[in-house]
């Protein structure tokens, strides 16, 4: 999500309105009835009995809180026709004076018509953003099986695309090889999520979300295939308590906090490959923040992840990736310090990661990591944010050239060698103003080549077996009109090193279009 993210994918910029005194009661009732009636602490569930008359008792409130808005989007309505009114007949003095000592007085009367104009587009402005409040009101009568509330959220993306070579994913590509390019269209990466928001247990506030997109893939043909499989991207659920948050989720290691803004690389995120440690995994973990003052903070997170294999033909006939094969968890932990609001104040964390891992022929070796991340707001609108590993074995985070290890085909027996690698990107951001920003970002993924160059001959099936180094470079601009609408542009270059044939260097450039809800 943004997380655009847009860690992204996921930044919204809110609409401006004038509003009323009478409309801010009206809203403020509905509020007040949604908010009124705090969760049950549940160390006595409810009787049958008490639980009925409580949701009668809610639908009669809301009921009556909808009906009073109702009236007062009349009385807006009634409001607007008589500034209309108001309006016609001013516009029609200044047509009918034509002496010039009236001139002041047409300059009045134009003057008070355009501040009438604008009360008018301002009231049904307000008149409609009370009517989509309404209609929401309206849908939380349908509650979930657990009678909490559940919020329905997405993004739908349409994206273009024009690539100068060929790709791993023509919507979405990671890195290059020799070939002809291709240009389309795509509207995979649209994503649905969903919120909900629970009962406090333990004095916890607990709440969950989960998101899909369509960039799942099938080995069948035909025109379904354009729109893609249900894919999942995220899922999160959490205990929070003031300090201290329990957590499990499917999503980037807590060791990659920050994530590049781009609109036209959600399904995968920008710079995946080159240096970003993107993958979603399995993750258990805790987090605590430790207050130093009324400005900063340390935060310490620790998890156990199930590391998943990299996207090499060397496990992908394997059902049981080879972390799951050791029979024992990956573990990471991180600490940092940080600033201000969180996710937007200065922030500076380290962490580190372990995971075993063994082959189907019994072979082991280790994964490990030793991540730096920074996020730093600067003068002049300016943020800089970026992060940097060293490790081994770190294809299953997105790393490692696509591999985790390397290993020998022609040998007599499989040998096997976890492979070391470096990398990380950076990011520099400029906020014009609310709606409008631009970024440009570098990123470079590179595997040891003097580890890979014994185990590769100049014949291979794959790009992923001879890849070494994959360097991405882009900018954007990102334009965001109001809420619920997203625009963007970007150029994109990626460069791609092999052991077994020459640098590729590919141009992508990519347009998007979204629609927020």
């Amino acid at each position: 999500m943004s997380q655009t993210n847009l860690d992204t994918a996921n930044r919204s910029i809110h609409p401006r309105f004038n509003t009323r005194a009478h409309g801010i009661l009206s809203l403020g009732a509905i509020f007040l009835f949604l908010l009124g009636t705090p969760p049950a602490h549940g160390q006595e569930p409810a009787t049958p009995s008490t639980s009925e008359t409580t949701t009668a008792q809610q639908v009669q409130r809301l009921t009556e809180a909808v009906a009073r808005a109702q009236t007062q989007l009349e009385a807006s309505q009634q409001q607007i026709i008589e500034l209309r009114k108001e309006l016609q007949l001013l516009q029609q003095q200044l047509a009918n004076s034509t002496q010039p000592t009236t001139a002041p007085t047409d300059a009045t009367a134009s003057a008070t018509a355009a501040q009438l104009a604008q009360k008018i587009d301002d009231l049904s402005e307000q008149q409609a953003i009370q009517a989509s409040q309404i209609a929401t009101h309206e849908q939380s009568k349908v509650e979930s099986a657990s009678k909490y509330p559940v919020r329905i959220n997405g993004l739908i993306l349409m994206n273009g695309f024009v690539n100068t070579r060929w790709t791993d994913n023509p919507a979405a590509p990671s890195y290059v090889s020799p070939g002809g390019g291709a240009t389309g269209l795509s509207v995979r990466q649209t994503i649905l999520g969903l919120e909900a928001n629970g009962p406090h247990v333990f004095g916890a506030r607990t709440h969950g979300d989960i998101s899909v997109d369509f960039f799942g893939t099938s080995n069948q043909g035909g025109y379904n295939n354009a729109g893609g499989l249900l894919r999942l991207r995220t899922a999160h659920a959490a205990l929070t308590w003031k300090n201290t948050e329990a957590f499990i989720e499917y999503d980037r290691s807590i060791l990659s906090p920050n994530t590049p803004s781009s609109l036209t690389a959600l399904a995968v995120p920008a710079l995946s490959w080159s240096g970003n440690l993107w993958s979603w995994n399995p993750q258990i973990g805790l987090t605590h923040q430790i207050d130093l003052n009324t400005s900063t903070r340390l935060k310490l997170q620790a998890a156990l992840i199930d590391v998943e294999d990299a996207p090499s033909p060397i496990t992908a006939t394997n059902p049981t990736t080879l972390a799951e094969l050791s029979r024992w968890p990956g573990s990471e932990a991180r600490i940092a310090l940080a600033g201000g609001k969180e996710g937007i104040g200065p922030e500076i964390g380290i962490g580190g990661y372990f995971s075993p891992h063994r082959t189907s022929d019994k072979q082991r070796f280790d994964a490990w990591a030793g991540t730096l991340d920074l996020r730093l707001p600067l003068p002049a609108r300016l943020e800089f944010t970026g992060s940097a590993f060293r490790g081994q074995a770190l294809g299953g985070l997105g790393a490692g050239a696509f591999k985790d290890y390397i290993y020998n085909p022609y040998a007599g027996a499989t040998e096997a060698r976890a492979l070391d690698d470096v990398g990380g990107w950076a990011q520099v951001k400029e906020r014009a103003n609310a709606r409008l920003e631009f970024n440009l970002a570098y990123g470079i993924d590179n595997a040891f080549a003097s580890q890979v160059r014994p185990y590769i001959q100049s014949t291979l099936t794959t790009p992923y077996l001879g890849l070494i180094r994959n360097q991405t470079y882009f900018t954007n601009v990102i334009y965001s009109p109001n809420a619920y609408l997203l625009f963007s542009l970007e150029y994109r270059h990626i460069q791609s090193t092999y052991i077994a044939q020459p640098t590729s260097d590919g141009n992508v450039v990519g347009v998007a279009a979204a629609y927020k809800f």
